[in-house]
């Protein structure tokens, strides 16, 4: 069965009157809106139910409340929309009732809470941003709540998963109906935790407005969207505001950057910093061991307590993955749960045992008779420096990078992504990510000139122009059996975009169909 987003759906939502709904976001409520019952909003015209209520917001192209008369049809029972939208509702003489917001926008979020109930206050909930991380800390969680015993649902850039339902995220954090129809959904499978990954994107725009977590975590700020937010203190205050008291008691900060630094000290709420990468650091928690588990692809690390009446209390962590960076997102997961009443037993069972798609995923071991070959999602400097730093240390022979970078996101992180590949890595296999609507020679070009700037004899640099299952096949079949391959970008991305076309594809089943080539052509040349 083929599963998407409409299944994400609870079956029994209480009705809750219309002026409820809206209370506070318009100065005219009539009182027949008393009578009239919302059983759940949505902001999108093809998935309305009857009985739900029709947020209309203006997009780029088109404004929703174009689509008035058909969610009428489909039994909406109201619109909610600005002006200009009950304008068009009204041209199109429906007989639901059109309610004019000033920011229908910004309401959205709290219109879906109180409609669905505030489904967030009925489970553990805790939500993590940064710019990498996010989804790794997430998944931490995860397996941390579950090794408590506590069904959890997770809401990530990877995928979206409530118990044996999952679907790859459409992005990494929903517009607010979607997200609490979701996790109203999961309260009604019996869910009792949830994990949230929170974009900045979403912050700005409001789509967790008025939502209250157990936990918030801040991973990192590194170079990225400043197409949007033009800025890294813009873009660090967006983030900001989770860990701060509008949304969160409980808050953990990691202080390895300047941005988690300037974070804890604005922070208004109770909080908690970590530092992984500094033992001498002033953070309340420092990590002061790390040992690489070359035999189990995992990492232990010793996590000790500084700043407290406690001081000197330490414990020993392994995380199933390696390498520092997940180092970091284990042990503020780790102090997440734990600071909300998780036991440091589950949440060392969890970590133990944790597994993250698209995050340093093994898809072939070196003891297969194959090169070892990792898919990654780093798409930034400073994370791919991070992950080829990493699995250096894993590899007595070449490493191999598979890489490029989005079209239509921000440029200016194309030079520095490339000159820390051409750093780090030994062969370069420079192919195409999500072109979307650029042209995908001009992102190669702009990549192989941040190469040239580290390595001007642009040695051991292939250009694959045709595909990226090429980039990926030929860079497997390339190397020998102690390299490693690492294919980095897109991580468990089902797709590729391309002229607005989105195109089935997942780096790691392309990755494995070529391991069983390496071994086919081992075994003929035997």
């Amino acid at each position: 069965m083929t599963v998407t987003f409409r299944d994400f759906r609870p079956l029994q939502i209480a009705p809750v009157s219309l002026s409820k709904i809206v209370e506070g976001f318009t100065s005219h409520i009539e009182p027949a809106w008393e009578h009239i019952q919302v059983r759940g909003v949505s902001m999108a015209s093809d998935e309305i139910l009857a009985g739900e209520a029709f947020i209309a917001l203006k997009g780029a192209n088109v404004h929703a409340a174009k689509f008035s008369a058909e969610v009428e049809q489909l039994g909406a029972v109201a619109i909610i929309t600005d002006t200009e939208g009950a304008d068009l509702a009204r041209s199109q003489e429906v007989k639901i009732p059109v309610v004019e917001v000033e920011n229908p926008r910004a309401a959205a979020s709290v219109m879906a809470i109180r409609a669905f109930d505030n489904p967030a206050g009925k489970m553990k909930t805790v939500a993590v941003t940064g710019t990498n991380g996010k989804t790794t800390t997430c998944f931490a969680v995860k397996a941390a709540f579950e090794a408590a015993g506590l069904p959890t649902m997770i809401l990530s850039t990877a995928e979206t998963r409530v118990g044996d339902l999952r679907i790859q995220s459409a992005r990494t954090t929903f517009e607010g109906p979607m997200l609490q129809r979701i996790l109203a959904y999961g309260v009604e499978q019996g869910m009792k935790a949830a994990v949230v990954e929170v974009s900045a994107h979403a912050l700005a725009l409001g789509r967790i407005s008025g939502m209250k977590f157990d936990a918030t975590a801040f991973t990192n700020l590194q170079h990225d969207h400043l197409d949007y937010f033009h800025t890294m203190e813009n873009y660090l205050a967006a983030k900001a505001r989770l860990c701060s008291k509008e949304f969160t008691d409980y808050a953990v900060i990691c202080v390895d950057d300047q941005w988690g630094e300037k974070l804890a000290e604005s922070s208004n709420t109770n909080r908690l910093t970590i530092s992984a990468y500094n033992p001498a650091s002033k953070a309340d928690w420092v990590v002061t061991s790390i040992v690489n588990n070359v035999a189990h692809a995992a990492c232990d690390f010793t996590l000790s307590e500084k700043n407290d009446a406690r001081a000197g209390r330490s414990e020993e962590i392994r995380v199933a993955l390696p390498g520092e960076v997940n180092v970091q997102d284990a042990a503020i997961a780790y102090l997440m749960v734990t600071g909300i009443g998780i036991s440091s037993q589950a949440a060392k069972a969890g970590l133990a045992k944790l597994a993250v798609p698209g995050r340093l995923e093994i898809v072939g071991r070196r003891g297969e008779g194959t090169p070892l070959v990792v898919n990654d999602y780093a798409h930034t400097a400073e994370a791919l420096a991070s992950i080829l730093k990493t699995m250096r240390e894993f590899t007595p022979g070449k490493l191999h990078l598979v890489f490029g970078t989005d079209g239509d996101r921000d440029a200016t992180k194309r030079v520095p992504l490339a000159r820390m590949a051409a750093k780090y890595a030994d062969w370069l296999w420079v192919t195409d990510e999500n072109p979307r609507t650029e042209d995908a020679q001009s992102i190669r070009n702009q990549l192989l000139a941040g190469i040239k700037e580290e390595r001007p004899e642009m040695e051991d640099v292939c250009e694959i122009t045709t595909c990226r299952r090429d980039a990926v096949r030929k860079a497997i079949l390339a190397a020998a059996k102690d390299d490693t391959v690492i294919i980095t970008g897109k991580g468990a991305e089902p797709y590729q975009e391309i002229e607005g076309v989105f195109h089935a594809f997942n780096d790691t089943p392309v990755a494995q169909d070529c391991l069983v080539a390496y071994r086919n052509r081992a075994h003929i040349e035997a």
